[in-house]
């Protein structure tokens, strides 16, 4: 049992973890366990020293010189985790893996599940655990359907008109990352104007204002279209 994290990696907790949620899984539901934690691993090592303060950033690039592999998740406590887990959730899992729809949802079920266990064996606080256990919560729910939606407006895209944009004017073109501000059953609407893009249904069904991907529109004869679209982050 982990009772201080003043003693404990994050590989350390992370394998503690595992052991103990292979006595209670099936083999299929422990190796996405296994999937899920080590794509976490890969994350936190690849990009969480970001939040590092300038004295731990030290100790970090001191630890990377002696041994690049896995520097981070050596080094550090499972603390760490929970400040990481929006960007593992919100870009790394997403952007960086392609994660299946399978994947997605188990990313967010994972997390969740090791924040809390990490919370009952002391390794973090209570707060920092239920407010990472709410962001993975949200994750298990929205990502797998924010994949949806972008598979569904990918297909939209792919079926319009090939459009120089040299040859629309600069108001009628939008090539950015932009945030879904409004939704009606066929509609969608982009900050900064952008909108509405006429879509099926059961892509406005499923997209949420506050939502946010790379888009290409045009407004062509007053009604705009998507061109191109990039990942769908919620």
């Amino acid at each position: 049992m982990v009772t201080s994290t003043n003693h404990v990696t994050i590989d350390e907790a992370l394998d503690r973890f595992l052991a103990d949620q292979r006595e209670r899984t099936s083999d299929k539901t422990f190796r996405r366990y296994q999937d899920v934690v080590q794509l976490l691993r890969h994350s936190l090592d690849g990009y969480a020293y970001s939040w590092l303060d300038e004295n731990e950033r030290q100790r970090w690039e001191k630890e990377l010189e002696a041994n690049e592999e896995g520097a981070f998740c050596r080094l550090f406590g499972p603390e760490k985790i929970p400040e990481h887990l929006g960007a593992f959730l919100g870009d790394f899992i997403v952007r960086k893996v392609f994660a299946s729809q399978e994947l997605l949802k188990a990313s967010g079920t994972v997390t969740g599940k090791l924040v809390r266990w990490l919370s009952q064996h002391g390794c973090i606080d209570d707060q920092s655990a239920q407010d990472a256990s709410e962001q993975a919560r949200d994750a298990a729910r929205d990502l797998p359907v924010a994949d949806r939606l972008g598979m569904m407006l990918h297909d939209l895209a792919a079926n319009s008109p090939d459009i120089d944009p040299d040859q629309v004017a600069e108001q009628d073109w939008a090539e950015d990352y932009l945030t879904i501000t409004d939704v009606e059953p066929g509609k969608i609407w982009f900050e900064g104007g952008v909108g509405p893009i006429t879509v099926p249904q059961k892509a406005s069904d499923l997209a949420r204002p506050g939502w946010s991907m790379h888009i290409t529109a045009a407004r062509l004869n007053d009604a705009w279209r998507l061109l191109e679209i990039g990942f769908v982050y919620p």
